[in-house]
């Protein structure tokens, strides 16, 4: 995706474009192969690919969520800042916490938060069924982008979640994944299972937003504890 399309495709999304979210996006590329060359944060480093596969899909959580809202948002396993950093990027009224298991991760995200100049956004060293037992109730919006399924997510995240707010997973292929999903949902205080499926501009590689919201308070026994998130590669 040439700089042309990634414009015509996120405008197509409904999100207004302008010079200086393109000069941070520049800027944020250039940090990342930099900052890569020496410490693995993602395999995808070609320029057309990260526009499209880094940067396009983060912005596609809009098509779920409007993000023009003063909410705060919660960004599970980030690795590399996505959809984190770009998030704030275009939406700069977020106040967004970017959360990840490696220390080394987080140096990074912080280097780039200072980089770009952003504001309310922070990037915390934690594991996030640790994270949501001391921040009960603290976001709108929890997301996570090809970081596990969507029981584990769920069960996780949703003690951090207020009432009324809403899980919003970004996944790649999810027909696997519903199997005695419903007893889950019921169980966490969860409805309104939504499952939004299109297809990444291009490529045409399958992709989903899988939207949960949050009624009541969460059974005491969640969040449980898990040994370890791995980051899927979309």
């Amino acid at each position: 995706m040439n700089k042309e399309e990634f414009i015509k495709a996120v405008e197509e999304l409904g999100i207004e474009v302008d010079e200086d979210k393109l000069n941070k996006l520049d800027i944020y590329y250039n940090f990342l192969v930099e900052y890569n060359s020496h410490t693995n944060l993602t395999a995808i480093t070609d320029k057309e690919d990260v526009y499209l596969k880094h940067f396009y899909d983060s912005l596609t959580l809009y098509k779920e969520v409007d993000l023009n809202q003063n909410i705060k948002l919660c960004d599970v396993g980030t690795g590399a800042g996505f959809p984190g950093i770009v998030l704030k990027i275009f939406f700069p009224n977020l106040n967004i916490v970017l959360i990840d298991s490696l220390q080394k991760r987080v140096n990074y995200l912080n280097e780039v938060i200072k980089e770009l100049g952003l504001y309310n956004i922070i990037a915390i060293h934690t594991r996030m069924e640790d994270y949501s037992r001391v921040h009960e109730e603290e976001f709108d919006i929890i997301t996570a982008r090809a970081v596990a399924n969507i029981k584990v997510l769920s069960e996780i995240c949703v003690r951090a979640l207020k009432i009324n707010g809403r899980l919003v997973f970004m996944k790649a292929n999810i027909d696997e994944e519903f199997d005695n999903l419903n007893n889950m949902i019921n169980t966490l205080g969860l409805k309104d299972l939504k499952i939004n499926k299109f297809l990444l501009p291009i490529e045409n590689s399958n992709r989903a937003l899988v939207s949960l919201e949050k009624i009541h308070k969460t059974n005491e026994k969640y969040p449980r504890s898990i040994d370890k998130i791995k980051k899927n590669t979309l």
